[in-house]
This record gives C-alpha cells, sequence and structure tokens, in this order.
C-alpha cells in the first residue's frame, strides 16, 4: 500500500522535529498505522536556511498555496502559527478535502467552531493535539480516556514561560524582570512575551479544553484573563510562608449555574502533585466524577516534544482515513450537534479563597477597620500576617505590610471590599489580590 503523503507548513522548530520523529520511528508508526507515512512536501519561507531534519526526500517550496493544493499531499500539517494566513491556508486545505493537523492554539481557540464546521461538511478531520500542552496527550485523555466521566472541573500549568519565571522567582529569589531577562535569553520567552506573561496563551488552551471537557462551543473572548506580571518576589515569598506556592493556572470548572473559564495567578497547597511542577513542565489536573482526580504531566513545548502530538496526530489520521466520517471521534468531543450553549460565568460570580496583600500605616485599628469591611462582606479569615518593614527610610518605618488569606467567597464580594478597604486613608496604594485554589473539591 502506497505511504499516505503529508505536506508541512512550515519548517521551523517543530516541523523539522515532526520530520526528524517520523523519520527516526518510521517502522514503529507504519506498524502503528497500518500505513507509510511520508512527509512528501513542505513550505518554508527560506529554502536556505539550515535544518534540523534531512530534507532531501522532501519537495521544498515557499508557497504555502502549493503545498495545499497539491493533489498528491492527503495530510496538511499547519505549522506557521499566527491567526490569518493559518486560518486562510487551513480552510483552503479543508476545501480541497484534505486532513488538517495543526499545533496553533491561537486558531483553534478563535476559529475552531468554523472550522471543524468546514471539516465536517467536508467529511475531514482537524487534529489538534499540539495545540495544548506540548507533548501531553491531554486532549486524548479528555476527549477519549475519560469520555465515560461527567468532567468537573480542570486546572493546568499550560503555559511554560509563565511557570518558570515563578519557579526561578521561589527558587533563586530574583525579580520578576530579571527573570523575564534571562528566559528571553534562554529562548523560552520571546522578545515580546506579552502572550506569556499576560496570560492569553494560557486562555487560548483553556478555551479548548473546556470546551471538550464540558460540551461547548469554543469562546475564547469569555475566559477571564490575568498574567504574572505583577507577582513580586516578596509574593512568593509569603505564600510560601503560608504554606502555599504561586503557580499561574488556568481553570475551567461545571458550576450549577454555568462555567468558569478563568487564567491567573493561584496559591496552590505546597503538598499538592501539582505545585510541584517547575521550570518549562506543563502539568494539566482533570476531576471525573467516576474517576476521580488524574494528573497529566510532561514538556509542554520543544522540537520533538511538541513533534510527538504533531505525528501522533497524523498517525490517527491514517488510522481513520477509509473511516466513515460519521462514526470518527468528534473534534470537541461530543457529536457536533449535541454541543451545549451553557452560560459562561463572569468573574464576578466565581468563589474562591483570596491572598490580600495591603500596605498600611503602622498605627492602632487599621486592622479592626479591615476585619470590619471583610466580616460586613461575608468574608471570613482563615490566617493573618504582619510583616514588619525594613527600616531603609522615615517614611517606610510608619507603614507595614499586611497578609490576609481568607475563606471562599463570591469574587463580587471581595471586589466592593477591597474597594472600601482601599479608601481608608491608612492604607496605601492598591491592594495585591491572588486566588486561592486547594484544587481538593
Amino acid at each position: 500500500m502506497e505511504p499516505v503523503k503529508v505536506g508541512l507548513l512550515g519548517l521551523g522548530t517543530v516541523g523539522g522535529g515532526t520530520v526528524n520523529v517520523l523519520s527516526r520511528n518510521a517502522q514503529e508508526i507504519t506498524r502503528r498505522a497500518g500505513r507509510g507515512i511520508q512527509v512528501s512536501h513542505a513550505a518554508a519561507r527560506d529554502l536556505n536556511k539550515v535544518r534540523i531534519c534531512n530534507t532531501e526526500a522532501i519537495q521544498l517550496s515557499t508557497s504555502l498555496q502549493s503545498v495545499v493544493d497539491n493533489p498528491d499531499v492527503q495530510i496538511v500539517v499547519e505549522l506557521i502559527g499566527g491567526e490569518k494566513l493559518a486560518r486562510e491556508m487551513v480552510m483552503r486545505a479543508i476545501a480541497n478535502g484534505k486532513h488538517v493537523v495543526t499545533a496553533n492554539k491561537a486558531l483553534i481557540a478563535n476559529y475552531g467552531n468554523e472550522i471543524f464546521a468546514a471539516a465536517q461538511n467536508k467529511g475531514v478531520m482537524v487534529a489538534f493535539e499540539a495545540a495544548v500542552a506540548g507533548g501531553i496527550p491531554i486532549i486524548k485523555a479528555v476527549r477519549e480516556g475519560l469520555a465515560g466521566n461527567r468532567i468537573e472541573w480542570l486546572a493546568g500549568i499550560i503555559n511554560g514561560t509563565g511557570n518558570y519565571i515563578l519557579t526561578e522567582m521561589r527558587d533563586k529569589g530574583s525579580h520578576f524582570n530579571d527573570v523575564l531577562a534571562e528566559a528571553q535569553r534562554l529562548g523560552y520567552a520571546e522578545s515580546d512575551p506579552s502572550f506569556d506573561v499576560d496570560g492569553i496563551d494560557a486562555a487560548h488552551k483553556l478555551a479548548i479544553l473546556a470546551a471538550i471537557a464540558f460540551g461547548i462551543p469554543l469562546q475564547f473572548k469569555k475566559v477571564y484573563t490575568e498574567g504574572i506580571t505583577n507577582i513580586s518576589q516578596q509574593d512568593v515569598e509569603y505564600a510560601e510562608q503560608l504554606g502555599y506556592r504561586i503557580k499561574h493556572l488556568g481553570i475551567a470548572q461545571r458550576t450549577g449555574t454555568g462555567v468558569e473559564m478563568r487564567v491567573h495567578p493561584t496559591l496552590i497547597p505546597e503538598r499538592r502533585l501539582i505545585a510541584n511542577v517547575d521550570g518549562v513542565m506543563n502539568a494539566v489536573l482533570v476531576k471525573g466524577d467516576a474517576v476521580g482526580p488524574t494528573l497529566y504531566y510532561g514538556a509542554g513545548a520543544g522540537a520533538e516534544a511538541t513533534a510527538s502530538a504533531v505525528v501522533a496526530d497524523i498517525v490517527d489520521v491514517v488510522r481513520t482515513l477509509t473511516s466513515d466520517p460519521e462514526n470518527r471521534v468528534p473534534h470537541l468531543a461530543f457529536q457536533a450537534d449535541a454541543l451545549s450553549d451553557v452560560a459562561i460565568l463572569s468573574m464576578d460570580q466565581v468563589k474562591t479563597a483570596y491572598y490580600l496583600k495591603l500596605q498600611a500605616e503602622d498605627k492602632p485599628g487599621v486592622l479592626a477597620d479591615v476585619t470590619r469591611i471583610l466580616a460586613e462582606r461575608g468574608i471570613s479569615i482563615e490566617a493573618i500576617i504582619q510583616k514588619e518593614p525594613k527600616k531603609t527610610s522615615p517614611e517606610q518605618d510608619r507603614t507595614a505590610t499586611i497578609i490576609i488569606l481568607t475563606h471562599r467567597v463570591i469574587e463580587g464580594s471581595m471586589n466592593q471590599a477591597i474597594t472600601q478597604i482601599e479608601a481608608l486613608d491608612a492604607i496605601k496604594g492598591a491592594a495585591m489580590r491572588i486566588r486561592v485554589e486547594h484544587l481538593s473539591k
């Protein structure tokens, strides 16, 4: 039987890794897929660039369209990133009746609904395992391995750059800007790191995971998104003293009134396994009603880690090339006509616990005023720490740092309390708020 021919759009780090994995493990992959798989065509901007893979047997071109339109190519693998051009090429490949594999989380999060609808109409597959958590097969785990469960919630460290920064701040006592510069030097962060440190990358991935977990349409714009740029080394230190670690989490949860989708820094008890996921590694914790909590851990990026997921998707497509399109695994886990347009809760409606850091004048009655405001809003306190200031100036001597850990409360109530607290004459500047999750429910 003739091998299935694959066309790559993009021959950079992940594209080169995909070629290497397919070549190195060709015999094993053929045994698994039932047919050989050959990268026959690839498009790249610079044909003279030194590659990490052997391209002698690949027909190279600078034209993406030539690969997408080539009648010999059966599977198009989109690895160019971005949104507009990637969407155009993916929709064109689908219109040509070709199956698609992509590692592009922004593409799926923003345009997945229309892409999947087009693919269903043409009877082709769109596979996107590599779009979330690199080499961790989390999409397959939720969509297929946990298909017998009602997913209750999931929480994940799904951006390696942010996790690296927070780990270095904790382990080395470094400040955010210093660690970010080091991450850029090491290639973990881009020259413009906003997608990573502002939480956008994680929000793309969470939108995808939530859709698969709960059978809802992709709704990236409804994900509450907060980054890590305001986390100080002091916050990391105080969290440690309280028995917590700060992680940047994507959290999706089914509630009685709708679905939560939120990305933000989170205090997690240090005894939790996910609190001990360090460096650039990723991890996703999924709670199913039957299986309970399950943890998926591994490399969230890298040439061959991501290529592992891309190749797995290619193998899945090859396995189903001759199957009835109506009997394939649905793109978003649930049958297309069974997706539920469940309400997505606003952040004001979310219930969680909080870490608050306040700068206050060091005088009697201030703490009493703060606790009174919290009590009036129905917010109970788990712990309070008052830190004496370092005596570096006479002005600073009059200011103390107050750390408050609360029990769970609706965010809207906490917002009102913070507004009142910040209005007190004795409170200096804005309150620092980090949400707390125990991940045990």
